[in-house]
């Protein structure tokens, strides 16, 4: 009895280390900096479009009205200060201010506050586009949640910059835990989309003929690139129907293992980038291969910042070499520091 009591209080204090181990561990911020980079500048891009057709969208006389998108909402845990807004003008400043903050979140300048500000203005510009928004606008949505709770600002941003204007040396990328319970909570998150996406489509016939990527390729709606070659090999359709629906519903299994994770990470940008070049949605596919950049470590992604970084270094101090031999600089250097008189 003694040892049953024992094996069952060992299980539980390596299942507690195992939980602490996973949400508390202070990680380092390059992972979230670099998502954090292009997440922004997505957000930038999609309210910027908005701003090409605004009062349309969001203006007085809007496809859906203020009184309206109030009605759609009416019962949710829902707000958004673009309810309140009718006056063209200062909706236009409004407007303005959201991609100035989007602005500064890429840049990380002041990122501690404008990260709470960009997921304020994103979750209102949702909650206002009642019917016009997808999955894109969702991602986004996500990724301003969740970087808003660590600091994602700590390296590759303007306020590195600020620290070492401060200081006079650069600061050394710390670690924090609410950086890893950020990562995390991207993960998880993204683990729960594709389960749920796998399922809806295991509820299709097409997906399990091996029909529906057929049924993607071949739809003149979304196609940008002509595949309906494809149809000449309806193994190669069936393959790629197969592998896509396996792979999304065991995503949220084979994306931890350390040996299956490349492999799950290189077929979510296959399939993403895929929809993205195939089906014409490019910003949404980009938005999916941004979140699932969470799974990268960041001990791998400043390897390959300072390797790119190392190499621009290293092209321009030839740009330099070259111009300092070249007949221009030889002819300058000649009138500057004339030879001697025999």
């Amino acid at each position: 009895m003694n040892a049953i009591v024992s094996a069952t209080k060992s299980w539980f204090t390596d299942a507690l280390q195992a939980w602490e181990r996973f949400w508390f561990t202070p990680t380092r911020p390059e992972t979230l900096a670099l998502i954090r980079i292009l997440g922004g500048a997505m957000l930038f891009y999609t309210h910027f479009v908005w701003g090409l057709k605004l009062n349309a969208f969001l203006g007085p006389h809007a496809f859906i009205d203020n009184a309206t998108a109030l009605q759609l909402q009416e019962g949710w845990y829902s707000w958004s200060y673009l309810w309140y807004i009718e006056s063209p003008a200062l909706l236009w400043t409004l407007h303005i201010a959201a991609l100035i903050i989007f602005a500064l979140f890429t840049l990380g300048l002041f990122t501690r506050v404008v990260s709470v500000l960009a997921f304020v203005v994103t979750l209102a510009y949702c909650h206002r586009l009642h019917g016009a928004q997808f999955g894109l606008d969702q991602v986004n949505a996500m990724l301003a949640t969740y970087l808003m709770i660590a600091p994602c600002g700590e390296v590759y941003s303007l306020d590195r910059w600020r620290r070492l204007w401060r200081s006079g040396q650069w600061p050394a990328p710390r670690a924090f835990i609410s950086t890893n319970i950020a990562t995390r909570l991207i993960q998880l998150h993204l683990c729960i989309l594709y389960l749920f996406g796998g399922i809806s489509k295991l509820r299709g016939q097409m997906w399990w003929d091996g029909s529906a990527v057929w049924g993607a390729i071949a739809n003149l709606e979304y196609q940008s690139i002509d595949l309906t070659w494809l149809a000449q090999y309806p193994w190669i359709i069936a393959a790629l129907t197969h592998i896509t629906v396996f792979w999304e519903t065991f995503y949220c299994f084979t994306i931890w293992p350390k040996w299956s994770r490349p492999l799950t990470l290189a077929l979510a940008v296959a399939v993403h980038g895929g929809i993205a070049l195939g089906l014409g949605m490019v910003t949404f596919g980009t938005a999916m291969i941004i979140a699932n950049m969470a799974f990268v470590s960041p001990a791998l992604v400043a390897a390959v910042v300072n390797l790119v970084a190392r190499n621009r270094v290293r092209e321009q101090g030839r740009g330099g070499e070259s111009a300092a031999h070249s007949p221009g600089s030889l002819a300058a250097d000649r009138r500057s520091n004339p030879a001697p008189a025999r």
